[in-house]
């Protein structure tokens, strides 16, 4: 290595922040662009990321559960009420959609600018989740 590469090196791990005129420093471009947005669309983003992260897995569990009684039934150990499961799987998505619902009321009470970053950052969140 000569000395020419250790320079040229040096300048690649340089910060990308800027210092001008005013002594206020400008942060540049990240590896998290979203970090760079507002404080309320990061809450957005993180409650909208939760809320498809925690849907499917719930699906996940509800799918496993379901194989598992119809496996139980094809055995003959047990007999599965094919109108129980509708209404429980019914009840359970109303459920999660007035949570839903409430988390998006929630998120627009926010000032209005706010407001509309808090509500992007969760479509952002389920968008990405």
């Amino acid at each position: 290595m000569n000395e020419h590469q250790s320079v040229h090196d040096l300048g690649r791990y340089q910060s990308d922040s800027a210092v001008y005129k005013d002594g206020i420093e400008s942060v540049g471009t990240s590896g998290f662009p979203f970090l760079e947005m507002g404080t309320s669309f990061v809450i957005g983003l993180a409650i909208g990321y939760f809320l498809k992260k925690s849907f499917k897995f719930l699906l996940l569990l509800l799918g496993l559960g379901l194989v598992i009684l119809f496996v139980l039934e094809s055995k003959g150990t047990i007999t599965v009420d094919d109108q129980v499961i509708q209404n429980g799987v019914s009840s359970g998505v109303s459920t999660f959609q007035s949570f839903i619902d409430m988390i998006k009321t929630r998120l627009s009470h926010m000032e209005l600018s706010t407001g509309a970053g808090a509500i992007a950052g969760f479509f952002v969140g389920l968008k990405f989740g």
